[in-house]
C-alpha cells in the first residue's frame, strides 16, 4: 500500500475534507429521527400547528445542509481519487519505460496494459468510495446505536446485539471474496491478452480462415472469466441478504419490545418511530458498507498487482562500475581501432538454452559487418547486445574499447542507431517521427537522412515532411515504413548503425542503393540480412549457426572455407535463377 499512500500524499487536504464533510452530512441524518419523534410526540399529539411548521422547516434545513455537505464531500473525494490514479498511472508508465528488454518480454504487453487501465481504474474507484463511506457508514451505524440507547435504553439493547452480528457476517464474506477477486483479475488479464493478439493478427487469422477457431478459444476464456466472476459475485452478494435478514429479525424484536413499552407507558409512539428510523439507517449503511468492502477488496487486489510492478527494479544505467573502470583503463589502444568487440560472449534467455555461445570478433571503425544465418541462429540477439538491450551471460561486449556494462545506458545508446526488424512508426507526421533521432535536427538534416534512406518518394507522396502518419504507420506500405525508420536512425548520425533485417521489404535496386548510400557515412554498420547477396560487399561477414560463430571473413574467403555460408549462398543463387 506504500505506493498508493505515497500518491495520495499530494491530496492530503482533500483526503481529510472529504470524510469530514461526509461526517457532517451523517450528523444531519442522525438528527432526523429525533425531529420526527418530536413531531409525533409533541406536534401531532398536542395539535400544535406552529410547532409542526417549525419542525418541518427544520427537516428541510437539515436536508439542504446534508445535500450541500454530500456534494462538497463528493467533490473532494473525486479530486483525490482521480489525482491519485493519475499519479499512479504516471509512475507505472515511467517504471515500464525503465524496464529492460528481458523484463518487457517477461511481463508481456497485455499485462502491462491491464495494470495501467483496469487495475488503476479499480484502485481509483476504491479510493473514491473509501473517502466517502469508510468513516461515514461506521459513524452512522454506531451513532444510530448510541442514539437508540438515548431514546430508550432497553430497546437500544437490540441494536447492541445486532451490530456485532452484522460486522461478523460482512467480515466473513470479505475474507472469502479477497482470493476470488484476485483470480477474477487473472482471468480478465487472459481475456485482454487474447483480444489484443486477435486484433493484432486479424489479417493472419482471416488469411487462414481461423475465425471460428479463434471464436471458440475466446469463448472458452470468456466462460472461465464468467465462472470466476459469478462465483465471486455470488459470495459478495451474500452480504446483502445476510444484512437484510439480520436487520429484519432485529426489526421484529424491536417492534415487539416497543409495543410492550408503549402499552406500559414507558415509551411514546414517536420514540418507536425514531427507533425504527435508526434501524433503517443501520440497514442502509451496512449494505453500503458491505458493497464498500467488496470494492475495497477488489482495489486492494489490484493495488498489490500494481505495487508488484512498481517494486521491480528497472534496467540499471550502469551494470558494473568496477569492470568499466578496468575496461576504460586498458581499452585506450583498442578504442582507437575497434568500434565493437565481442570476447567469448554467450547469452541465454530466461528459462531457455544458450542462444549465443562463445562469440568472439571485432569490428573496426567505419567497417560494414554482415551477419548471416538461418532462422533462430541468434542474429538479432547478437546485435541487441551491442546497445545492451540484453546483458550477456558470459564474456564481454566492448564499444570503442569500453565494456558496455560500465557505460551509462544513455551515453552508450547515443553512440548507436538501431533499426529493428519490425518497422515501428508513431501517429503524427513524418517530421515528428524523424525528430526522434535528433529533436534539434534542421530541415536540411532531415531531408538528407530521407535522401540517404531512399525515402524521397515516400515523403513526396505524403506532401512533404508534415505529411500525416497513421497509428503504427498503417497508411504506409512495409517498404515505406522500413525506409522511414532507417531515415530516423540516420538523423541521429550514430557512430554505430544496426540494421536488423530492416530492408527485407525493399526491392533489390532500392536495397543496393541504400547500402551504397550508407557506406558513404563513415560509421560502423552491422547489417543483418537473410540475403547473402545483400552482404557480399561487407568488409567482413559473420556466419551464425545454432548460436555459434561458424564462419568469419569476406564473401570470397567464406565461399572457400565455410560450408554453411556456401550452402546458404548457393541455395539463394539457384532460387533467384529460377
Amino acid at each position: 500500500m506504500k505506493h498508493l499512500f505515497s500518491c495520495l500524499k499530494a491530496y492530503r487536504k482533500e483526503a481529510i475534507l472529504a470524510p469530514f464533510f461526509k461526517l457532517l452530512e451523517a450528523c444531519m441524518e442522525l438528527t432526523v429521527p429525533l425531529v420526527v419523534a418530536a413531531i409525533i410526540n409533541t406536534g401531532l399529539a398536542g395539535e400544535d400547528r406552529g410547532y409542526l411548521i417549525n419542525a418541518c422547516l427544520l427537516l428541510v434545513a437539515f436536508g439542504a445542509l446534508g445535500l450541500l455537505f454530500a456534494l462538497t464531500a463528493q467533490y473532494f473525494a473525486a479530486k483525490a481519487a482521480v489525482g491519485t490514479a493519475a499519479e499512479l498511472r504516471l509512475r507505472l508508465f515511467k517504471k515500464l519505460q525503465s524496464f529492460s528488454y528481458a523484463q518487457i518480454d517477461e511481463m508481456g504487453a497485455a499485462r502491462m496494459i491491464t495494470r495501467m487501465t483496469s487495475d488503476v481504474n479499480q484502485v481509483q474507484t476504491g479510493v473514491n468510495m473509501t473517502l466517502r463511506l469508510f468513516l461515514r457508514s461506521p459513524f452512522i451505524v454506531f451513532g444510530a446505536m448510541a442514539m437508540a440507547l438515548v431514546v430508550d435504553s432497553r430497546a437500544g439493547l437490540v441494536f447492541v446485539g445486532l451490530v456485532p452480528l452484522l460486522a461478523l457476517a460482512v467480515y466473513a464474506v470479505m475474507g472469502v471474496c479477497l482470493p476470488l477477486f484476485k483470480k477474477v483479475q487473472e482471468r480478465l488479464e487472459k481475456v485482454y491478452l487474447s483480444t489484443r493478439e486477435t486484433l493484432a493478427g486479424v489479417r493472419v487469422i482471416r488469411a487462414f480462415s481461423l475465425e471460428e477457431s479463434e471464436k471458440r478459444e475466446f469463448e472458452a476464456r470468456e466462460k472461465a472469466l464468467k465462472k470466476a466472476q459469478k462465483r465471486a459475485g455470488a459470495l459478495a452478494a451474500l452480504s446483502g441478504p445476510l444484512t437484510y435478514a439480520l436487520v429484519n429479525l432485529a426489526l421484529i424484536v424491536l417492534l415487539s419490545v416497543g409495543a410492550f413499552r408503549v402499552n406500559g407507558g414507558a415509551l411514546q409512539q414517536g420514540d418507536v418511530v425514531a427507533l425504527y428510523g435508526y434501524l433503517a439507517q443501520i440497514l442502509v449503511e451496512l449494505i453500503k458498507l458491505a458493497n464498500l468492502i467488496v470494492t475495497i477488496t477488489k482495489a486492494i487486489s489490484c493495488q498489490r498487482r500494481i505495487g508488484a510492478v512498481l517494486d521491480m527494479e528497472g534496467e540499471p544505467s550502469v551494470v558494473s562500475l568496477s569492470s568499466g573502470t578496468h575496461a576504460a583503463a586498458e581499452g585506450g589502444e583498442e578504442s582507437a581501432i575497434c568500434a565493437v568487440s565481442f570476447k567469448n560472449v554467450s547469452f541465454s534467455y530466461a528459462g531457455g538454452g544458450k542462444t549465443l555461445n562463445g562469440i568472439t570478433f571485432s569490428a573496426r571503425k567505419g567497417e560494414t559487418v554482415g551477419i548471416l544465418g538461418g532462422t533462430g541462429a541468434g542474429k538479432s540477439t547478437l546485435v541487441n547486445l551491442i546497445p545492451r538491450f540484453y546483458e550477456c551471460t558470459e564474456g564481454e561486449v566492448r564499444v570503442c574499447g569500453e565494456n558496455v556494462d560500465a557505460l551509462p545506458a544513455e551515453r552508450l545508446r547515443e553512440k548507436v542507431g538501431v533499426v529493428p526488424q519490425r518497422a515501428v512508426l508513431f501517429k503524427g507526421t513524418i517530421r515528428s517521427n524523424l525528430l526522434w533521432g535528433n529533436k534539434d535536427a534542421t530541415e536540411e538534416e532531415l531531408l538528407r537522412a530521407v535522401r540517404l534512406a531512399q525515402a524521397e518518394d515516400v515523403v513526396s507522396s505524403k506532401g512533404g515532411l508534415d505529411g500525416e502518419i497513421a497509428q503504427e504507420g498503417k497508411n504506409l506500405s512495409g517498404g515505406q515504413r522500413q525506409r522511414l525508420t532507417i531515415a530516423r536512425a540516420l538523423v541521429k548520425e550514430p557512430e554505430i548503425l544496426i540494421l536488423d533485417d530492416s530492408s527485407s521489404a525493399l526491392d533489390y535496386a532500392t536495397d543496393k542503393a541504400l547500402r551504397h548510400a550508407i557506406r558513404t557515412l563513415g560509421c560502423t554498420v552491422f547489417l543483418v540480412s537473410q540475403r547473402a547477396t545483400s552482404l557480399m560487399h561487407a568488409d567482413q561477414i559473420l556466419v551464425l549457426d545454432d548460436g555459434k560463430l561458424v564462419g568469419r571473413g569476406t564473401h570470397e574467403s567464406l565461399l572457400e572455407g565455410c560450408e554453411v555460408y556456401r550452402e546458404i549462398y548457393r541455395s539463394q543463387v539457384r532460387e533467384e535463377a529460377r
